[in-house]
């Protein structure tokens, strides 16, 4: 048979500005709403696009070239979309920071990455003036917001992004690169060792909008209107900003103010269906409405990650709120999106973080790295494949993949008997007591779960005899005070008696990581010499 000489079907580009564009055509009044001090900012999304392409002009006359990096320091807001799109649109690639990591931190990956611009957002100039100071590649400030202070120092020029689009704005062909051009670059938390940057394509991009898109997924649609409380620089805000558009999901981004008050507002004032975040934003939403009687009556949906949820918290969450909530695994390295439980279960049904979406696989297996013989059930080392998978860390030259094409998590986990995974805890976490292992996950999960306790972690703590002992940390519930022997005592029979921590100590306010997640690095250097 003779092979045609091309192909039956069209050859589209899975690039990510193909989601802006249906968002404008097709949803164009559909709002996007920031919150700001002096009332919310509200756009359109056809006059999103309109600017977000004019900025890719403007952008482009700077001397910047498809490829170029541009650095974002900013919180979740209309211009910090905009920027995002504008550069994407132009085959630029965006390099989003972390506010809440050190100048340290972000000097080293801003360096790495070879940022040439720095788009810096309300309240962050001091920090966009020492990460000047320090990087020598940055040329260029624009600052987003419009309410900062000029930059001291007269290192570079510096322009605001309304001067900049006024001056410079113009229309601009997005699109005609190769879907496997660089969309964007994240690098891993720097909290536990050397951050890694991970360069997401716009072919990863949009095939990760897709498989979050599915219905046992984010399952997001005209109808709702999405909170976007995870922040922007966590990998791509868990690509809400891609995923909003693509089917004309109204977005409500809350800025840097992510208390209980300011979300509960947010939620109400817009009629927010679906929120999206870490537990602890939902802790202190919780905490604000039992001391205010308030309701968010429109939420109909929470979808958490980023942390282990206690079983506590989830289901006080379902109850308080009306909401179901959906538990979610993932990592920087995928996207995000690893699993996630069905939108129709709830909390009090949900099994860990629930299964896969079409698109990415889950492999168990042995410390040396064999696939164990049965995959339900089984205590394995967790490794994951599929199309927005990472395959080499930004400037390595190196395969992050086992000989078989799959990437190790460093999580240890188990699949039931529905593949619904639970994750067992990090590998490195593992406590070694006289030369047995102590899971400090299984230990964690149910001190978690006594209705006294907000958060737990446990550690482990340099002991003369066993090497290590497991140290219990805990930030007791508002109001509530637990005895040492009552915590110890939810655990026997549960565990074996020699993973009873013998040490407890009480913390107002558990440490956090950048990520929201619980600072075990921080705790270890606080207490795990003691």
């Amino acid at each position: 048979m003779t092979v045609p000489s091309l192909s039956p079907m069209q050859d589209y580009a899975l690039t990510v500005d193909r989601f802006l564009d249906h968002g404008a055509k097709w949803h164009g009044q559909t709002q996007v709403i920031t919150a700001l001090k002096g009332g919310d900012g509200t756009i359109g999304y056809a006059d999103l696009r309109l600017r977000a392409n004019r900025l890719s002009g403007a952008l482009l006359s700077l001397g910047l070239a498809p490829g170029d990096r541009i650095a974002t320091l900013a919180w979740n807001s209309q211009h910090h979309v905009e920027i995002w799109y504008a550069a994407m649109g132009a085959g630029l690639v965006c390099h989003t920071l972390n506010p809440r990591l050190t100048v340290a931190h972000l000097t080293a990956m801003i360096t790495e990455a070879g940022d040439r611009i720095l788009a810096v957002g309300a309240g962050l100039a001091p920090m966009a003036e020492a990460l000047a100071a320090a990087c020598p590649c940055l040329e260029q400030l624009i600052l987003l917001d419009g309410d900062l202070p000029p930059v001291a120092g007269g290192w570079a020029p510096v322009t605001d992004l309304e001067t900049l689009l006024s001056d410079d704005g113009r229309s601009t062909a997005w699109g005609g690169f190769d879907e496997r051009s660089l969309a964007g670059l994240c690098f891993t938390s720097g909290t536990t060792g050397a951050p890694k940057g991970v360069a997401y394509t716009h072919r990863s991009n949009y095939l990760h909008t897709i498989r979050s898109l599915q219905a046992d997924a984010m399952a997001l649609t005209a109808e709702d209107v999405v909170l976007v409380a995870v922040p922007m620089f966590h990998a791509n805000a868990w690509g809400l900003p891609f995923a909003a558009p693509a089917v004309g999901a109204s977005m409500v981004l809350p800025g840097r103010v992510t208390d209980g008050r300011s979300l509960a507002d947010l939620i109400n004032r817009h009629g927010v269906t679906v929120a999206v975040g870490v537990p602890t934003v939902w802790l202190g939403l919780l905490d604000h409405l039992d001391a205010t009687g308030g309701e968010t009556p429109s939420l109909e949906r929470i979808i958490i990650g980023g942390s282990s949820c206690p079983d506590t918290l989830l289901k006080r969450m379902e109850s308080r709120l009306g909401a179901t909530v959906q538990t979610s695994w993932g990592m920087t390295e995928l996207s995000p999106l690893g699993t996630i439980s069905p939108r129709g279960v709830g909390a009090s049904a949900a099994r860990g973080a629930g299964r896969p979406p079409m698109g990415l696989d889950l492999l168990l297996t042995d410390a040396g790295g064999t696939p164990l013989p049965d995959q339900r059930n089984a205590l394995g080392y967790l490794k994951v494949r599929g199309q927005s998978v990472v395959q080499s860390y930004f400037g390595s030259s190196e395969s992050a993949l086992d000989a078989d094409g799959w990437f190790d998590t460093g999580d240890l986990a188990i699949l039931d008997d529905a593949g619904n995974l639970t994750l067992a805890g990090r590998s490195k976490d593992l406590i070694k007591s006289g030369g047995e292992w102590i899971n400090p996950v299984e230990i964690e999960e149910i001190v978690g779960a006594l209705p006294s306790v907000s958060l737990v972690a446990v550690i482990g703590s340099a002991d003369p005899k066993w090497g290590e002992r497991p140290l219990m940390v805990i930030e007791p519930a508002q109001g509530q005070e637990i005895e040492d022997k009552a915590l110890r005592e939810s655990l026997r029979g549960r565990v074996a008696d020699w993973w009873i921590p013998e040490r407890i100590v009480r913390v107002a306010a558990m440490p956090l990581a950048a990520t929201g997640k619980i600072n075990k690095t921080q705790l270890r250097a606080t207490y795990g010499g003691a």
